[in-house]
């Protein structure tokens, strides 16, 4: 059980993602075909919607593939709710910088804030005071075990330790008893808690490889140093898809192609093609898409109606494997996976 009274156990069987999105997608599409009388009335909120004005402040970087799939997200609830949302992150993970986005977010004095919390430390407190300033928010991605505490309306996101669990037991049946971890953001609260699941789900030998995710050549050269100082690894898992892009070329320069089995968390289309083919195992998708778009959503319709979500929502882990790798490739060639 976490400090808000729902264990992940619990957080992981509610469904809530469904039943959440299912009501909050109803209301979104509510008026959209200009209804007259008392349907347009029923759809008038405390607030005119055209006025709402949403701040989405997040640790999300330009080189990471899920940051676009975020954005796109984010736009896509600002369309179909007739909302103002501004998505934005930093030029690198850099935790003063991310403050500084947060600390204008809540200068800006938005209607709304949707945030990620990659460190409840250093953000925690600026998402108290924008609560405490009685502008709602909404956490997601990140923060699962601190929106209570700091006043949010709900979480949307993945329960990474449980994702990392499901991960290595997945490895070892595939036979991996000895599993590199490549962490490319080194103090990311998601990333090691993601590790920490790996390392309890495989039941074997499991190392944690620190690489600079922000340099994608100096990731793969940090790869193909730790295959030449772990000669007895058959197995990779990568805490994002740009460092699997990387780690496919690493294991390839090593010769290690028939020898280390590779997975990862978060999808690409680079990632979904190998997948299809065979060079990945599986990747964990975690819905950013919807991620992003609930919690736009979640904020209008409060706004709107005062309606959001009793608990947090989970939007993963959702794993592409070979068999639905094909129809996940069409979906992220619009930009939703």
């Amino acid at each position: 059980m976490n400090a808000k009274g729902i264990s992940r156990r619990d957080f992981l069987k509610i469904g809530g993602a469904g039943a959440a999105g299912a009501a909050l997608l109803g209301l979104a599409g509510c008026g959209q075909g200009g209804g007259q009388g008392e349907e347009e009335e029923g759809a008038r909120g405390l607030v005119e919607r055209g006025s709402i004005r949403i701040e989405m402040p997040t640790h999300m970087i330009p080189p990471d593939p899920n940051t676009a799939i975020m954005q796109n997200g984010a736009e896509q609830a600002a369309r179909d709710m007739g909302v103002d949302v501004q998505f934005r992150g930093p030029d690198n993970f850099d935790i003063p910088e991310i403050q500084r986005i947060f600390e204008a977010a809540v200068a800006a004095e938005p209607d709304g804030i949707a945030a990620t919390l990659p460190d409840a430390d250093a953000l925690g407190p600026i998402i108290r005071r924008a609560v405490d300033k009685g502008i709602p928010v909404v956490l997601f991605n990140a923060g699962l075990d601190h929106y209570k505490e700091l006043g949010a309306l709900t979480y949307y996101g993945q329960t990474e330790y449980e994702a990392g669990v499901e991960a290595g037991k997945r490895m070892s049946r595939e036979g991996v008893d000895n599993l590199l971890v490549i962490n490319h953001q080194q103090g990311q609260l998601t990333l090691e808690t993601r590790y920490e699941g790996c390392r309890d789900g495989l039941g074997g030998t499991v190392k944690q490889i620190a690489v600079d995710g922000s340099d994608p050549t100096a990731t793969r050269n940090g790869i193909e140093t730790a295959l030449r100082q772990n000669p007895d690894a058959n197995g990779m898992i990568t805490l994002g898809p740009g460092v699997a892009e990387q780690a496919m070329r690493a294991i390839k320069a090593a010769g290690r192609q028939d020898s280390v089995k590779l997975a990862t968390f978060d999808i690409s289309k680079p990632v979904l093609q190998a997948v299809q083919n065979g060079r990945i195992l599986f990747a964990i998708d975690q819905q950013m898409f919807l991620q992003t778009y609930l919690s736009a959503v979640t904020l209008a319709t409060y706004l709107l109606w005062r309606l959001s979500p009793v608990s947090a929502a989970p939007t993963g882990p959702s794993f592409v494997t070979e068999e639905n790798a094909e129809e996940i490739i069409e979906l992220a060639g619009r930009g939703i996976h």
